[in-house]
Protein backbone atom coordinates (compact mmCIF):
# COMPACT_ATOMS: atom_id res chain seq x y z
CA UNK A 1 0.00 0.00 0.00
CA UNK A 2 1.67 2.98 -0.88
CA UNK A 3 -0.79 5.57 -0.67
CA UNK A 4 -1.13 7.34 3.21
CA UNK A 5 -2.85 9.96 5.47
CA UNK A 6 -1.61 10.84 8.16
CA UNK A 7 -3.81 11.62 11.50
CA UNK A 8 -3.43 12.29 15.21
CA UNK A 9 -6.24 10.92 17.63
CA UNK A 10 -8.07 13.60 19.12
CA UNK A 11 -9.26 13.53 22.92
CA UNK A 12 -13.49 13.65 21.53
CA UNK A 13 -13.11 10.32 19.51
CA UNK A 14 -12.29 8.33 22.27
CA UNK A 15 -15.00 6.80 24.42
CA UNK A 16 -15.45 5.76 28.44
CA UNK A 17 -12.58 3.25 27.95
CA UNK A 18 -10.16 5.68 26.99
CA UNK A 19 -9.91 4.28 23.46
CA UNK A 20 -11.17 5.39 19.98
CA UNK A 21 -14.37 4.45 19.49
CA UNK A 22 -14.91 1.81 17.25
CA UNK A 23 -17.46 3.83 15.00
CA UNK A 24 -14.53 6.35 14.84
CA UNK A 25 -12.45 4.25 12.55
CA UNK A 26 -14.96 4.52 9.51
CA UNK A 27 -14.45 7.99 9.57
CA UNK A 28 -10.56 8.15 9.36
CA UNK A 29 -10.88 5.19 6.66
CA UNK A 30 -13.62 7.39 4.13
CA UNK A 31 -11.64 10.14 4.74
CA UNK A 32 -8.02 8.60 3.79
CA UNK A 33 -10.73 6.93 0.76
CA UNK A 34 -11.62 10.26 -0.66
CA UNK A 35 -7.95 11.72 -0.36
CA UNK A 36 -7.27 8.84 -2.20
CA UNK A 37 -9.42 9.59 -5.17
CA UNK A 38 -8.72 13.30 -5.07
CA UNK A 39 -4.77 12.63 -5.48
CA UNK A 40 -5.92 10.26 -8.23
CA UNK A 41 -7.32 13.35 -9.86
CA UNK A 42 -11.32 12.22 -9.37
CA UNK A 43 -13.48 14.40 -7.24
CA UNK A 44 -16.08 12.82 -5.38
CA UNK A 45 -17.90 16.13 -4.84
CA UNK A 46 -18.28 16.82 -9.10
CA UNK A 47 -18.92 13.25 -9.67
CA UNK A 48 -21.98 13.83 -7.14
CA UNK A 49 -23.13 16.76 -9.07
CA UNK A 50 -22.71 14.80 -12.35
CA UNK A 51 -25.42 12.03 -10.74
CA UNK A 52 -22.57 9.69 -10.04
CA UNK A 53 -22.71 8.29 -6.56
CA UNK A 54 -19.85 6.20 -5.09
CA UNK A 55 -21.40 3.91 -3.03
CA UNK A 56 -20.06 1.56 0.14
CA UNK A 57 -21.97 -1.72 -0.02
CA UNK A 58 -20.02 -3.44 2.44
CA UNK A 59 -17.33 -2.88 5.11
CA UNK A 60 -15.16 -5.29 6.96
CA UNK A 61 -12.81 -4.34 9.27
CA UNK A 62 -10.95 -6.39 11.89
CA UNK A 63 -10.19 -4.34 14.85
CA UNK A 64 -6.29 -5.52 16.17
CA UNK A 65 -5.64 -2.95 19.04
CA UNK A 66 -6.61 0.34 20.12
CA UNK A 67 -5.90 3.95 19.32
CA UNK A 68 -5.75 6.37 22.28
CA UNK A 69 -5.60 9.77 22.30
CA UNK A 70 -2.22 11.69 21.32
CA UNK A 71 -1.55 8.57 18.95
CA UNK A 72 -0.60 9.57 15.61
CA UNK A 73 -1.46 7.00 12.82
CA UNK A 74 -1.73 6.48 9.05
CA UNK A 75 -4.42 5.00 7.10
CA UNK A 76 -2.44 3.21 4.29
CA UNK A 77 -5.08 3.00 1.07
CA UNK A 78 -5.23 0.23 -2.00
CA UNK A 79 -7.57 0.10 -4.53
CA UNK A 80 -8.63 -3.47 -5.52
CA UNK A 81 -11.14 -4.89 -8.52
CA UNK A 82 -13.61 -6.72 -7.18
CA UNK A 83 -15.88 -7.55 -10.35
CA UNK A 84 -16.92 -5.62 -13.41
CA UNK A 85 -18.73 -3.29 -11.44
CA UNK A 86 -17.63 -3.69 -8.01
CA UNK A 87 -14.64 -2.06 -6.55
CA UNK A 88 -12.75 -2.64 -2.82
CA UNK A 89 -9.53 -0.53 -1.02
CA UNK A 90 -7.52 -2.30 1.13
CA UNK A 91 -6.87 -0.35 3.85
CA UNK A 92 -4.74 -0.42 7.02
CA UNK A 93 -4.44 1.93 10.40
CA UNK A 94 -1.18 2.12 11.68
CA UNK A 95 0.16 3.77 14.95
CA UNK A 96 3.43 5.56 13.80
CA UNK A 97 5.52 4.95 16.69
CA UNK A 98 6.10 1.20 16.39
CA UNK A 99 4.82 0.86 12.66
CA UNK A 100 1.81 -1.49 14.69
CA UNK A 101 -1.48 -2.76 12.68
CA UNK A 102 -4.43 -1.26 14.61
CA UNK A 103 -7.17 -2.25 12.02
CA UNK A 104 -7.64 -4.22 8.55
CA UNK A 105 -9.99 -3.14 6.43
CA UNK A 106 -12.00 -4.34 2.95
CA UNK A 107 -14.41 -1.75 1.77
CA UNK A 108 -16.65 -2.58 -1.16
CA UNK A 109 -18.39 -0.59 -3.41
CA UNK A 110 -19.97 0.49 -6.60
CA UNK A 111 -20.76 3.58 -8.79
CA UNK A 112 -24.45 4.37 -9.35
CA UNK A 113 -25.75 6.71 -11.75
CA UNK A 114 -28.84 9.10 -11.92
CA UNK A 115 -31.28 6.07 -12.17
CA UNK A 116 -29.90 3.94 -9.22
CA UNK A 117 -28.02 2.10 -11.71
CA UNK A 118 -24.37 0.68 -11.26
CA UNK A 119 -21.62 1.25 -13.39
CA UNK A 120 -18.49 2.23 -13.64
CA UNK A 121 -17.37 5.63 -15.37
CA UNK A 122 -13.77 5.88 -16.91
CA UNK A 123 -12.34 8.05 -14.03
CA UNK A 124 -13.05 5.29 -11.62
CA UNK A 125 -12.94 1.75 -13.77
CA UNK A 126 -9.42 3.14 -14.53
CA UNK A 127 -8.15 3.19 -10.99
CA UNK A 128 -9.11 -0.06 -10.38
CA UNK A 129 -7.00 -3.02 -12.32
CA UNK A 130 -5.82 -5.70 -10.09
CA UNK A 131 -8.19 -8.29 -9.10
CA UNK A 132 -8.59 -9.58 -5.54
Amino acid sequence: MTFKVDFKVRDYECDLQGIVNNSVYFNYLEHARHEFLYAKGVDFAQLAKDKINLVVIRSEMDYKHSLIPGDEFYVAVEPVRISRLKFAFKQIVVRKRDEKVMLNALVTGTSVNEKGRPFLPPEIDNLFKTEI
